[in-house]
């Protein structure tokens, strides 16, 4: 019984370690308004964080690129409404944010 327990401790513990570091993440991309245009899911003012994902996957620049769009902002890549830029957000928070965004699956 002690081991059957002791199995499902862990188990919960780990989910509880994943759910706590996305939602450090969630947490972070709301202190910094991303979230007041992009959505995980859906498109808002700006691209879902998913089919963000996606356009970039494979692309080994992405994450350089995108940390500096989301510091300096940027237009035409999802259409004609710019992305402001964001000097708020440090160097080391949009490297957290662009690497949570791209390790999402569609």
């Amino acid at each position: 019984m002690n081991l059957r327990f002791a199995i499902v401790a862990s188990v919960l513990m780990g989910i509880s370690a994943v759910a706590a570091a996305q939602s450090a993440e969630e947490k972070l991309a709301q202190s910094k308004n991303c979230l007041a245009c992009h959505s995980v899911d859906s498109k808002l003012v700006g691209p879902a964080y998913k089919d963000v994902s996606a356009k970039y996957k494979g692309d080994a620049g992405a994450e350089a690129k995108l940390v500096k769009k989301v510091r300096e902002g940027g237009t035409g890549v999802w259409g004609q409404i710019p992305m402001p830029p964001n000097p708020q957000v440090s160097e080391a928070e949009a490297k957290t944010l662009v690497q949570w965004i791209l390790a999402m699956k569609k």
